[in-house]
């Protein structure tokens, strides 16, 4: 607050009374003024303003550039979704939960010897309304597809197989690159139940050696293709480097979602697979695919997680 006053030499003239008036009223502004440079008031001359209590947010003229990066990244969201053919923008995902989740292998999934061996799992316990999408194989290499993720920045989870890779593992480094996390799908994605334990091995930890050399990290994760294991199978895993065999509670394809429970119903922490696949296999491509997928999800009211972020 600036205190304007008069030059001494235009003192008011007149009546006592309207003397003692001005006195009174220079007084006044004299304590208001006293008042602004204790509080630390600011003007629009660039002064100092005034600081809010720890914890009270940002001063408040700091609030207008605040809330104005509001509007504009919600705008961007539009836009991209726009862009892309979406009804409406994906939901965002609540942050990582400080603590994980533990993960036990699904009721009905469990091999002997369970405790000691990797967990298949189809849906992550968490409160939180949130679902988790994983893609396999990898015998499309969609570029429009890439694009399509980065830009909507929906998080998804890598499986992949050697013999569909091997012609453009750059294609899936460029995923990796984005923050994508690549996981193992066995080099030739065989009916593993029907190999011998020396069998699954070389299938398991030979892909763990590819996807070393290309892409310098050995996976945590690991799918066993179709969804079918046994004993030998999580054995073969574990001594690989395995931590988790995620398989899926929904698959969705270009046209089409398929269930896992017979609700037929999204539910918090839910697994959900899809393919790398295009129009040679499917009537559609893979961002067809993920215009499917998400209004099936925004539309229940969950968000795309990142499977990482719970394990």
């Amino acid at each position: 607050m600036r205190l304007v006053r008069q030059n001494d030499k235009r003192a008011v003239k007149g009546t006592p009374g309207r003397r003692a008036r001005h006195a009174r009223t220079r007084a006044g502004l004299a304590v208001l003024a006293a008042c602004a440079v204790a509080s630390g008031c600011a003007a629009a001359d660039g002064r100092k303003a005034v600081e809010p209590a720890p914890g009270q947010g940002p001063p408040a003229r700091g609030l207008d550039s605040y809330a104005g990066k509001m509007p504009a990244a919600q705008a961007a969201r539009v836009a991209m979704a726009k862009k892309w053919r979406l009804s409406e923008p994906p939901l965002l995902a609540p942050p990582a939960p400080a603590e994980k989740p533990v993960i036990r292998a699904r009721k009905g999934f469990e091999v002997d010897g369970q405790e000691d061996l990797p967990p298949v799992f189809t849906t992550v316990p968490t409160k939180d309304k949130v679902v988790f999408l994983t893609i396999d194989d990898g015998s499309e290499k969609d570029p429009e597809f890439l694009k399509m993720m980065s830009d909507l920045k929906i998080p998804y989870t890598a499986f992949l197989s050697n013999y569909l890779v091997k012609d453009d593992y750059g294609y899936f480094g460029k995923m990796q690159s984005r923050g994508v996390s690549l996981n193992n799908h066995t080099l030739t994605h065989p009916y593993l139940p029907g190999l011998s334990y020396e069998g699954q091995l070389r299938e398991i930890c030979g892909m763990q050696n590819i996807m070393q050399e290309q892409y310098g990290k050995r996976p945590v994760l690991f799918r066993p293709p179709y969804g079918n294991y046994n004993r030998d199978t999580l054995r073969a895993a574990k001594s690989c480097g395995i931590k988790y065999a995620p398989i899926w509670n929904e698959e969705v394809y270009v046209d089409h979602v398929e269930w896992r429970e017979v609700d037929q119903d999204l539910h918090p922490g839910d697994i959900i697979l899809t393919h790398f696949r295009g129009r040679e296999e499917w009537k559609g491509t893979m961002p067809d695919m993920v215009r499917l997928l998400m209004k099936y999800v925004t539309d229940k009211g969950y968000a795309v997680a990142r499977l990482e972020d719970y394990l």
